[in-house]
């Protein structure tokens, strides 16, 4: 299955941000193919506030013991997590049809 995971990043931690990227980076890269989609949310300014994700696991339970592990949750970059089952219905993550 597959989940959305939407991070907003705590106020003013643009240095956690960037002190952890390429640790951030290397865990997401480890994920293999089980990682669909990740990148930065950008805010209105263009400015890097947030992140997204999509993630293919079992359940819910194995996102939030993949999350645990990743570095920006680690340093405490993030005010608020959600995950979210997800289910593609057109784009490149759709199943053909």
């Amino acid at each position: 299955m597959l989940f959305v995971i939407h991070a907003r990043d705590k106020a003013g931690s643009s240095s956690v941000r960037a002190e952890n990227r390429d640790a951030h980076i290397t865990f997401l890269r480890d994920a293999g193919d089980r990682l669909k989609l990740a990148g930065p949310l950008l805010d209105d300014d263009g400015s890097m506030c947030g992140s997204l994700l999509v993630y293919e696991a079992g359940d819910r339970i194995a996102v939030e013991r993949w999350l645990d592990a990743d570095p920006y949750g680690q340093a405490g970059l993030f005010e608020t997590v959600s995950i979210s089952g997800f289910k593609p219905v057109l784009g490149s993550m759709a199943p053909a049809s």
